[in-house]
């Protein structure tokens, strides 16, 4: 089974960038789903962005659509989230998920492989 370890969170200030990378031990695979979703102290985790892994076909929430891009590397079984023009509002936990069906999806139920997130702070 795969297991996903997040890093590159921190502690930023408003309209800055950050980038989250999401690592992936043990085996590697080249098929399925790849997923980031966020989290904020006493709100549901919320899908954020997902990545086919075959194809790279890309699918955003609309909060973060045209600020936030996830990518993928194939030879380092690793996936991307770039984030720029942070706003407050982005503060949260992020994790980044697998789910082993090639289809995009935004349920948090549909992913069975999950990181234990990384914290990212913006300020005003």
């Amino acid at each position: 089974q795969v297991q996903l370890v997040e890093s590159g969170g921190g502690s930023v200030q408003a309209g800055d960038s950050l980038r989250l990378t999401c690592a992936a031990s043990g085996r590697t695979f080249s098929s399925g789903t790849m997923g980031w979703f966020r989290q904020a102290p006493g709100k549901e985790r919320e899908f954020v962005a997902s990545i086919r892994w075959n194809s790279g076909s890309t699918s955003y929430a609309d909060s973060v659509k045209g600020r936030f891009t996830m990518s993928r590397d194939d030879a380092k079984n690793t996936v991307y989230l770039e984030m720029n023009s942070l706003k407050p509002a982005d503060t949260a936990v992020y994790y980044c998920a697998r789910t082993p069906i090639a289809l995009i999806s935004t349920r948090v139920k549909d992913y069975n492989t999950w990181g234990q997130g990384t914290q990212v702070t913006v300020s005003s």
